[in-house]
């Protein structure tokens, strides 16, 4: 039995044949998350609506692999545009509101595919 456990989530997924995130042991490891609507797979229409999208596929990823948002640990974040930072914060401050306890961020720009506009990944310890 394979201690590497792959995460799916109805509603999202890659083109690619990998999950949403693998699970070792109390480690989870995203993959790319893209701010796509579960129901068509389409980017949102701007840059707010997936910010949105892609902290939802977040929450449902680390709630499939049996965590919270409470045991994410890092996040990465890439954008088109990084002075549009504004639009992140407003979902990151309605997952994390407190400032003691939100997990470490890095914000970076990116030369992300078609209409995608921003992405991320994380790591969560799932007790």
């Amino acid at each position: 039995m394979s201690r590497r456990k792959s995460i799916y989530v109805e509603g999202f997924s890659h083109k690619n044949p990998i999950p949403a995130a693998c699970l070792i042991g109390s480690t989870l490891y995203s993959g790319s998350i893209q701010g796509t609507d579960p129901a068509t797979g389409k980017y949102g229409a701007a840059l707010e609506e997936q910010c949105v999208l892609m902290f939802a596929h977040v929450r449902r990823i680390v709630e499939a692999a049996g965590g919270s948002t409470e045991d994410i640990a890092s996040m990465t974040v890439w954008m088109a545009d990084r002075t549009q930072r504004a639009a992140l914060n407003v979902p990151w401050l309605e997952m994390f509101p407190d400032p003691y306890t939100r997990p470490a961020r890095h914000t970076m720009a990116g030369n992300l595919d078609g209409d995608k506009l921003i992405e991320c990944s994380f790591v969560a310890l799932i007790a």
